[in-house]
């Protein structure tokens, strides 16, 4: 999950990033409550005398946010300054991997696994469809995707990490409620401290839940009396995640999406998630889809553009979005869970040739966009949602197909 934060960042670039060290990015606000800004936090100078006073200065919001004096006292008694906690966070490639090669390796290596989990968990998998409506097998791939099916968790102690995190300042109010998100959880016994462990960016359990996400969304399934998503047993976490699902618009009875055949000629004003329209319309602009099934209501996705394939994505899409708002992760659940069930893979090929853009290269095209008039929403060398309309505002007006898709022939028509 996790839910990974807020998941952090919604940035497709930055989840990726975070995606192999289980870390979820859209898991909802960080923390629940409490006023966690003006605090003494690194400001790039970060030491073990400046955290421990962080520490002091922080225990009465988090007293008046209601965590008790002997969970907070407790807690934060052997809490001390991670730099490499700090340093992890900093980090970020210059390339991330283009979308046919993160599926590749996302799906590729799991589908064994999962069918396996399938089989040794079907009866608890069935009373998690039968409760929430969500398919075992998207339940599944989240947990593959989130943890390799148990056996990435973390062991990263998640109250002096996130205490970390909240000083070094980067995000410090954010963390800073995920910290006591943290402690609530810590308060209510689900679990003790000792056992709360996870990614160092504070995700936890077999499914990566963030501490306000888990306050949110997590259940006891197996009842024992704890919402237990740390120990061997997956049962809480599946059904936990499920419940997160169905909370953010899964619909029961409704497929994710499917890859779909577009018209030549076809329009790609209309692609984007943006753009939704019924599946009697779609079809009268002549989309169709691979198996001949009738079109389902939804958006177009066309994550490499006019030469790579396209799909039709419906309300459960988006569900898995909540989740992790990255478009390649969501297509990566789809189709891990599909290939689980022994439904077929894409079928359209991707434009593979494509040398990978840089993130000063993307940056660079957000720049280039916005010396030209088209508002990016800034430049970071993300390409969001905002990156993606200013290129589609952008090839219109050079009478290119506004397929939103940035590659090396884009950045050489903006440098021209």
């Amino acid at each position: 999950m996790t839910r990974r934060i807020s998941r952090i960042a919604t940035s497709a670039v930055l989840t990726l990033a975070l995606a192999g060290c289980g870390v979820s990015l859209n898991q909802g606000p960080g923390g629940i409550g409490g006023n966690f800004g003006g605090l003494p936090t690194a400001g790039g100078q970060g030491s073990e005398a400046g955290f421990q006073n962080w520490v002091q200065s922080f225990r009465p919001r988090a007293l008046a946010a209601g965590i008790s004096a002997g969970t907070f006292d407790s807690a934060m008694a052997g809490a001390h300054y991670q730099p490499s906690i700090v340093a992890l966070d900093r980090k970020q490639s210059e390339f991330t991997k283009p979308i046919w090669d993160y599926l590749d390796g996302a799906i590729g290596t799991r589908v064994a696994t999962g069918r396996s989990k399938a089989a040794q968990y079907a009866g608890t998998l069935s009373a998690i469809e039968s409760r929430y409506g969500v398919p075992r097998e998207v339940v599944l791939a989240v947990w593959g995707m989130e943890s390799n099916f148990g056996a990435g968790r973390g062991s990263t102690p998640i109250v002096p990490a996130l205490a970390t995190l909240a000083y070094d300042g980067r995000r410090g109010a954010f963390f800073a409620g995920e910290l006591v998100s943290a402690l609530r959880i810590i308060q209510s016994g689900d679990v003790d401290n000792a056992h709360m462990v996870g990614s160092w960016a504070g995700a936890m359990g077999h499914t990566q839940f963030m501490p306000s996400s888990f306050l949110s969304h997590a259940v006891d399934f197996n009842g024992d009396g704890r919402r237990d998503i740390w120990s061997d047993d997956p049962t809480d976490a599946l059904a936990s995640t499920a419940s997160y699902l169905r909370q953010n618009g899964w619909r029961p009875g409704q497929s994710w999406g499917t890859e779909i055949v577009l018209p030549q000629g076809f329009d790609f004003n209309q692609a984007g998630k943006s753009v939704q329209h019924s599946g009697s319309q779609w079809a009268a602009m002549g989309v169709r889809t691979l198996s001949g099934a009738p079109v389902p209501s939804g958006s177009i996705l066309a994550p490499a553009g006019s030469r790579g394939p396209a799909f039709l994505i419906t309300e459960n899409f988006r569900a898995i979005l909540k989740y992790n708002a990255s478009d390649s992760y969501a297509l990566a659940v789809a189709y891990l869970g599909d290939a689980i069930a022994g439904r077929a893979g894409i079928q359209g090929s991707w434009p593979r040739g494509d040398r990978t853009l840089s993130n000063s290269e993307k940056a660079e095209i957000q720049r280039l966009l916005m010396a030209k008039g088209f508002d990016t929403g800034g430049v970071d060398g993300k390409l969001g949602s905002r990156s993606s309309e200013a290129i589609k505002a952008f090839q219109r007006a050079r009478g290119v197909t506004p397929d939103g898709y940035a590659d090396t022939r884009l950045l050489a028509m903006l440098r021209s």
